[in-house]
């Protein structure tokens, strides 16, 4: 079996002296699409902002790619979707500017586009089904486009690993398949994917595994769930043996934080 390329262990993190996270083991492999699971503050949130090192944890160790966090530098290896909030905020911007931003972490500061940069960002737009759309403004799409952009964004700075926080929140039905067959062709690349999701909806087919997150800690760490035994697992009387650690892997969302 290869190492891991995201591996937690034992890690425990307190926000404002309260603790979140209590002794997490995950690791991820590479070509794993893990689904990070767990009703709201469950702490998957706070899991994923450890991993990624946007939350220092209080102890336990964290790997990138088998580098220590607080060692790792090669940031064009992780990718970031966050949830759509912000997409369409700030200065106005084109869908390919948005998406071209993604190139940033390939590039020298104030280097111009080159035919590599180029090709990412049209194959990125390619993928999420945006490239008719590449001149029009972010602030005209839907909540689904809108986070489409984003996952082109990550996608157009081709990462070995992706973080997907809430991907399909507030985004109706028609616009959760189209991005779960954004989703599809990465893992189809042989892409690491880390998806934190409240329920999976069009997103369950593509799970390699699940892993639930109750109270801070692991609840379920194995085969994907079907929705009834899910939420199950989310009910406050799970007991501890039930689960099996291993494997698995974040994202946050905002509403997490607490």
């Amino acid at each position: 079996m290869s190492d891991p390329v995201l591996s937690l262990h034992e890690v425990r993190l307190s926000l404002a002296g309260r603790p979140v996270l209590h002794g997490v083991d995950l690791d991820v492999s590479s070509g794993e699409f893990v689904a990070l699971l767990g009703a709201n503050g469950s702490g998957k949130s706070t899991l994923v902002r450890a991993a990624t090192g946007l939350r220092p944890v209080s102890s336990g160790t964290v790997e990138l790619f088998g580098t220590p966090l607080p060692a790792f530098r090669d940031w064009s290896r992780v990718g970031f979707v966050p949830q759509r909030v912000g997409a369409a905020s700030g200065v106005p911007a084109s869908v390919r500017e948005i998406v071209t931003s993604g190139r940033l972490g390939r590039r020298r500061l104030l280097r111009p586009l080159g035919a590599s940069d180029r090709r990412a960002v049209a194959d990125a737009l390619d993928v999420v089904g945006l490239t008719d759309r590449a001149t029009d403004s972010v602030a005209t799409l839907s909540g689904g486009q809108q986070q489409r952009v984003l996952i082109a964004r990550a996608l157009a700075g081709e990462p070995d690993l992706f973080f997907l926080d809430e991907p399909t929140a507030g985004v109706d039905l028609a616009h959760q398949h189209a991005l779960a067959d954004c989703l599809g062709t990465l893992k189809e690349r042989g892409a690491t994917v880390v998806l934190v999701a409240h329920e999976l909806g069009p997103m369950a087919p593509l799970v390699d595994r699940a892993v639930v997150m109750r109270h801070g800690e692991v609840a379920y760490d194995g085969p994907p769930l079907d929705e009834e035994t899910l939420h199950a697992h989310h009910h406050p009387r799970l007991h501890r043996h039930d689960h099996t650690p291993h494997v698995g892997s974040p994202l946050d969302s905002l509403e997490e934080r607490r």
